[in-house]
């Protein structure tokens, strides 16, 4: 059965194509909207803050690192409200068939690391995922 914790482990040991294969398999398990639709304790909200920054493509790992690691979006756009303006997330050619993130840039321009730093999100900046197989 899918955890949160193999995910984490995947994305540690540098195998973003096994995170991002249990990321969607936990969206698409582990989460309904029944009674029993959360995996576990909510713990004070951060199973569904879990689910909302993964399915935007991105999540934390180390709760104090400041930095969200990629994993695999499941909408095509979003848009949040930061101090610096709005930070947008967009997924191109995003499907359940192309769920692995083949390439990601920053306000245009290319980004080799596999994570977000928290000042890049209140930046206001435009995260791009280019998805494929």
């Amino acid at each position: 059965e899918p955890s949160h914790h193999i995910i984490y482990l995947y994305t540690m040991l540098g195998a973003p194509d096994k995170a991002a294969d249990r990321v969607r398999q936990v969206l698409d398990e582990m989460y309904t909207t029944g009674r029993d639709g959360l995996s576990g304790n909510e713990d004070a909200g951060q199973m569904s803050a879990w689910y909302i920054m993964s399915a935007m493509g991105f999540y934390p790992v180390e709760p104090a690192g400041a930095r969200y690691w990629f994993g695999s979006p499941l909408f095509d756009e979003v848009e949040v409200e930061v101090p610096g303006g709005v930070f947008t997330i967009r997924a191109e050619n995003n499907s359940a068939r192309n769920r692995y993130i083949k390439k990601v840039t920053l306000d245009g321009k290319e980004y080799t690391l596999p994570y977000i730093a928290h000042s890049d999100l209140k930046a206001g900046s435009v995260l791009t995922f280019t998805m494929g197989e």
